[in-house]
């Protein structure tokens, strides 16, 4: 299965990614790894940087909702889709945005 990615414009749509330029959101849309999950369904980022694309989960801070960011262990209460990347890359391209 070919690896998809999440999209710029997504990302435009994450509280944490507001007012990032849009090349650097480009530059991390590319890193970034798709993932759709079942309701019930666990995703451990560990200490990924995750998004929220789509669907509603649970963290231990409480629920998360598109456009939330999370890293750690999450639950999906509805179907749901979420996007990581390593947080070294997450937070070398934000240092050069």
């Amino acid at each position: 299965m070919r690896h998809q990615s999440a999209t710029a414009n997504e990302l435009a749509r994450i509280a944490e990614l507001a007012g990032v330029p849009g090349e650097t959101l480009m530059r991390l849309a590319e890193r970034m790894e798709r993932r759709e999950l079942g309701a019930g369904e666990g995703f451990d980022g560990g200490d990924r940087f995750g998004v929220v694309l789509a669907g509603m989960l649970r963290a231990d801070s409480g629920p998360l909702r598109p456009g939330d960011s999370f890293s750690g262990r999450v639950t999906a209460m509805t179907p749901a889709t979420v996007a990581s990347c390593e947080r070294a890359v997450y937070d070398e391209i934000r240092e050069r945005a």
